[in-house]
């Protein structure tokens, strides 16, 4: 498919700036099969399921990737996004700058009251660069530093046009976040309350944790209109033994498998056996998923209402259908649905 094939207009006063409260946001159900659509919210996805079924959750933890600093020497103000840890002994991190034109090998940045230092030890690309902390303490102390020091890295999209504000810290993230490494949140999962949580349960639904670390590439503008030729970034996951055994064994039983939102959906993609099974995995994914692809694991799905020819939105409509997927969002827009990050979910069955 093009590029093209996933324009759509979408009126500003759509993309949410703030969340509903957990629990509390709209749900679009669109049926596969028969092409119905529902309108429900979100505490409503529990009448959807059974016992036996799955929900596939990603349990990265957001961590305050972006930090304000200044150079060394002439004092500039400069913003650095903390992309990815590449080694952690030696403290290096990939990262984007900005300017970008005033940030060059050899200088040094200064972060908090010189509480933090890096330097520029390499170019990647032309806003990004490899930075080494010059830090003694252990692991732990330095995150717990970069915590103290970093904003909640919001999407420009809502950064653009209001600050972030303290409640963001607690309200990007999901309630079962656990493995630090994400620089954006697995969105569809910041809709459930521990009462929906523990209302599935009840009605025997199990819930799978899957890690995938969601870095900027999951975000980052497809920019060729042949979408073979784009290239993602790899995001580092792992899917535990016990994980995998809770999703099989509902795959065999022939029960739901839903995955929680697109990077759930990626991870479990990302590692199935010959005979179309989930298997536990450690290691890093490139996959990009559009239109037509032939899903081996997930048979329902959970996702927020995202941006035009954002890769999330060819991820949804691979699954739910092109045309399908494409005919609710412009219902969505018509009833003021809100959308992105902070907006309201679609359930795929």
């Amino acid at each position: 498919m093009k590029l093209s094939e996933f324009k759509f207009d979408l009126p500003q006063s759509l993309i949410a700036l703030h969340p509903s409260d957990r629990g509390e946001s709209r749900l679009m159900v669109v049926h596969r099969k028969t092409g119905e659509i529902e309108h429900k919210t979100f505490g409503d996805l529990i009448n959807y399921f059974d016992d036996g079924d799955v929900m596939v959750i990603n349990d990265t933890r957001v961590f305050p990737a972006r930090l304000f600093g200044q150079k060394e020497k002439t004092g500039a103000k400069i913003e650095v996004f903390l992309l990815r840890e590449l080694n952690r002994e030696m403290r290096l991190w990939d990262v984007l700058v900005d300017p970008a034109r005033k940030i060059r090998v050899g200088n040094k940045l200064y972060f908090g009251d010189s509480d933090l230092v890096a330097e520029v030890i390499d170019n990647t690309t032309s806003r990004g660069r490899t930075i080494r902390f010059l830090y003694d303490g252990s692991n732990e102390e330095f995150m717990k530093l970069v915590d103290q020091l970093g904003e909640t890295p919001l999407p420009p999209e809502i950064i653009s046009r209001r600050k972030v504000e303290n409640s963001d810290r607690d309200r990007f993230q999901t309630i079962y976040a656990n493995h630090l490494g994400a620089v954006a949140a697995p969105t569809a999962g910041m809709h459930f309350t521990k009462a929906i949580m523990k209302r599935l349960e009840i009605k025997g639904v199990h819930f799978a944790p899957v890690t995938l670390h969601v870095g900027l590439g999951t975000f980052r503008n497809v920019d060729v209109e042949d979408l073979t030729k784009h290239k993602t970034d790899s995001e580092n996951y792992f899917i535990t033994q016990p994980s995998a055994d809770i999703v099989n064994k509902a795959l065999d039983a022939k029960k739901r498998v839903c995955a929680v939102g697109t990077t759930s959906m990626k991870a479990i993609e990302s590692s199935v056996t010959a005979n179309g099974h989930l298997k536990a995995v450690e290691g890093w994914t490139d996959r990009f998923i559009f239109p037509p692809y032939e899903f081996k694991i997930a048979n329902s799905m959970i996702t927020n209402f995202q941006l035009p020819e954002s890769i999330l939105l060819m991820s949804a409509c691979a699954f739910g259908g092109y045309d399908l997927v494409m005919k609710a969002y412009q219902l969505a827009i018509k009833e003021k649905y809100k959308f992105f990050t902070y907006g309201d979910a679609m359930l795929i069955i």
